[in-house]
């Protein structure tokens, strides 16, 4: 018997790749991301991808909700989701799979990059441990916001809505931890605005240094917003 959280995996991949929507959203994120680089690229002496990374947190803030938005929010407004959750796929099953198949797109097109990186080892000696940070990096802070928009896309039938909701919480766990705003709350907060910062463990990480307690964080929001998926779907009317 296949395993059903395999199988929606299955069908929510092929899902994506069977609309020209898909295509759209990576060729746009690849164009976007690789004119942003070069703009500046040949201008810098060394060969690096800081730049690169550094502005990632931004472009996924519009381009995560759009692959997030359409999670459940469709479902609910086809009204399919009961009939789904009616066949032998526990509730749990169901989110896992619908997250599983959106990450491995948001990899995808993260992994599509890679002419960048050949660029740079044709044109000079980048060191390698920084760029697999920032992609490893890349992938877990995508994932977290993906877990955020899921969330989001379970509670409303409007993908619109879900994609706005998303992005402003996303939003806020961006700018939470950045100084202008540090600067303007009690000194105690201060700790806690920065661990709470997608942006602070974001930035660690991309510059190579792969240390456990950013990782962690990751997975920690990625765990929460799951479960409150779950909880949705659960206590569903």
């Amino acid at each position: 018997m296949n395993n059903p959280v395999l199988c929606i995996f299955r069908k929510e991949l092929r899902s994506y790749f069977g609309s020209p929507i898909a295509y759209i959203f990576i060729t746009l994120f690849l164009v976007v991301t690789s004119y942003l680089f070069f703009m500046d690229y040949f201008l810098m002496e060394d060969a690096n991808m800081r730049s690169y990374f550094s502005f990632l947190p931004w472009i996924f803030l519009l381009f995560v909700p759009a692959i997030s938005m359409r999670l459940i929010a469709e479902e609910r407004r086809l009204n399919t989701i009961e009939v789904i959750l009616t066949l032998p796929v526990s509730d749990w099953q169901f989110v896992f799979g619908k997250y599983l198949s959106a990450l491995a797109f948001l990899i995808i097109s993260i992994l599509l990059s890679f002419p960048i990186v050949i660029v740079l080892y044709y044109t000079g000696k980048p060191d390698i441990g920084p760029i697999i940070g920032g992609y490893t990096g890349t992938v877990f802070m995508g994932a977290a916001y993906l877990s955020i928009g899921m969330y989001i896309s379970s509670i409303t039938r409007n993908q619109i809505i879900a994609f706005i909701v998303t992005a402003i919480l996303i939003l806020f766990f961006l700018i939470i931890g950045l100084p202008m705003l540090l600067f303007s709350i009690p000194s105690w907060l201060v700790p806690l605005f920065r661990w709470m910062s997608f942006f602070d463990h974001f930035i660690s990480v991309s510059r190579g240094v792969i240390d456990l307690r950013d990782i962690l964080y990751y997975i920690s929001v990625i765990f929460i917003f799951l479960i409150l998926t779950y909880n949705s779907l659960k206590n569903r009317t």
